[in-house]
């Protein structure tokens, strides 16, 4: 058990990648009061794991009323993560959007900063893998984290620098997009696999 967790864990700690959205997170709430950051993140927070926990149980349901087969899914994702994760290492990055501080907390901070389309994918690859009770476990607690790196990113960026900051991201985004290969590889399989099962 808690070598599932840690496998599941570690892999959705380089998707949400708490401490490389942390300089887009103090950039989008430079000049912020205290109390206002406070709220931000908290709604922020919830935002993420509503939008988490819903795709965790709801997800495999609307992919089989769809008719997309888990492989199928796991390639998409795959390849979604790898264009992600390339895209920000060529230099497109969060932090050319201009949002008005009132809406900061859904939009982008809750989604697609936090749990976005790298963060849904794995919770559902991880839920065909190791079950719903680990995948809770690996995307709750990587929440947590990054409601800690949020609260204290004041001191964590005098502390690291912002040029820190988005150099840990770089590394995070090359070892993502290294998973977003394996998933691609791992559906290929799965397809294979199945169509192995129909034609014997």
């Amino acid at each position: 058990m808690f070598n599932d967790i840690l496998l599941a864990f570690i892999p959705m700690f380089f998707a949400v990648d708490s401490l490389g959205i942390l300089a887009v997170f103090a950039g989008l709430t430079q000049g912020l009061s205290r109390e206002q950051k406070r709220s931000i993140i908290f709604q922020s927070l919830a935002t993420a794991t509503i939008l988490a926990i819903s795709f965790i149980f709801l997800g495999k349901f609307l992919l089989g009323f769809l008719g997309i087969g888990i492989g199928d899914f796991m390639i998409a994702g795959g390849a979604i993560l790898f264009c992600l994760s390339m895209a920000d290492l060529m230099g497109r990055s969060l932090q050319t959007r201009k949002v008005k501080p009132s809406d900061l907390a859904v939009v982008p901070i809750g989604t697609p900063l936090i749990v976005g389309p790298a963060v849904l994918t794995l919770a559902l690859m991880q839920m065909n893998q190791y079950g719903w009770a680990v995948t809770l476990v690996s995307v709750l607690s990587n929440l947590v984290i990054v409601g800690v790196v949020f609260f204290f990113s004041d001191r964590l960026i005098r502390l690291i620098g912002a040029s820190g900051a988005r150099a840990l991201s770089k590394v995070m985004y090359l070892l993502l997009a290294a998973i977003g290969v394996m998933m691609v590889r791992n559906g290929v399989l799965t397809i294979i696999a199945s169509m192995k099962v129909v034609t014997s």
